[in-house]
């Protein structure tokens, strides 16, 4: 659910714009040479991320997921607009806002190659300003958190694509930031481990109040994780809300199915054309020999689906199942996507 609004506000992006100009403009002028116009990669995003909120970021490649991140992490200015971290601005008070955040990106190669996981970390603790012993407790709480313990005496390049996101993640927790800006999680983890890595991001807003700033293409993850989400396109943003009201908007329907046997495909249509023929139904054979199949789209909460069922027993069907399927996120992301 969302957070309620007394709660205080972490992070604050205000009419946020990022421009990337064309490389050497004037030297391909004078050249005669033709160039792209400027990169518009977003314009003027709004929206604040509360404090002990999981915030999900949602869209297309190229959408500006991975520019917004930057911008909030201070590793790149906006051309205009301004966002603040903990009430500190990121560029007049960058300094300040890179020690609330901690950031893990989807594509990490600011790693050591020839170190091995523990040596990297260590260098980046020493880099936050943690002395050794405190340095190496957290080590040893991340590894165990993270699962990493088996390769943290392994050089960095011979580990997998997985181990390295882990990695990345682990070092952007490293100074116990009270932010996280997490691009892409998940990305390259093998089932189990993705599943460990949900379950830390909710851990960490739920026992630490972390406030988690996530981008991702798995959107069933983002309907499970976050408290609300916004959807990007072209560098707008086109929606915000709880994943409940982005999917509700979309859509005031749901598609039902309903798998029974003892009663013929003919003579189930027969029996509800009788009753409703105003309505759409299809009616066919099951995947089994014997069962049959009734598919139809209803509105949310309505009444429908119980005179049906009654129907279909009055007239001697055996129910075996009934499955109801919403708008996903994904139903939702396409229509923006679609408009746009």
């Amino acid at each position: 659910m969302a957070e309620p609004k007394s709660t205080p506000v972490a992070i604050t992006v205000d009419h946020l714009s990022q421009t990337y100009p064309v490389p050497f403009l004037r030297l391909k002028k004078l050249l005669g040479r033709k160039f792209k116009p400027p990169v518009e990669a977003l314009r003027s995003v709004s929206f604040e991320i509360r404090e002990g909120e999981i915030f999900g970021l949602i869209g297309p490649n190229g959408a500006g997921k991975t520019t917004l991140t930057k911008i909030i992490a201070t590793l790149i200015q906006p051309t205009a607009g301004a966002v603040s971290v903990k009430g500190h601005d990121t560029v007049t008070d960058d300094q300040r806002v890179r020690r609330n955040v901690g950031l893990a990106g989807a594509e990490e190669r600011s790693f050591y190659w020839r170190l091995t996981a523990e040596q990297n970390l260590l260098f980046f603790a020493r880099l936050y300003g943690l002395g050794n012993r405190t340095a190496r407790r957290r080590l040893a709480e991340l590894f165990e958190l993270l699962d990493l313990q088996e390769v943290a005496r392994r050089r960095f390049a011979e580990l997998s694509t997985g181990n390295k996101q882990r990695l990345a993640v682990a070092r952007a927790m490293l100074a116990e930031p009270p932010v996280l800006l997490l691009d892409e999680p998940t990305r390259s983890l093998d089932p189990i481990a993705a599943m460990r890595m949900r379950s830390t991001i909710k851990s960490l807003s739920q026992t630490n109040n972390s406030t988690i700033f996530l981008t991702s293409h798995n959107l069933p993850e983002v309907e499970e994780l976050c408290d609300r989400v916004a959807i990007i396109s072209k560098g707008e943003i086109r929606a915000l809300d709880t994943p409940q009201n982005l999917r509700a908007m979309h859509t005031a329907e749901e598609r039902v199915a309903i798998r029974f046997t003892a009663l013929s495909a003919l003579e189930a249509e027969q029996v509800i054309n009788k009753s409703y023929g105003s309505y759409s139904f299809v009616v066919e054979a099951g995947s089994w020999s014997d069962e049959t199949l009734v598919r139809f789209t209803r509105a949310l909460n309505d009444e429908l689906l119980d005179r049906i069922l009654r129907v279909l027993q009055e007239a001697g069907a055996v129910v075996r199942s009934v499955e109801t399927e919403r708008a996903t996120l994904l139903d939702v992301l396409e229509s923006y996507e679609g408009a746009s």
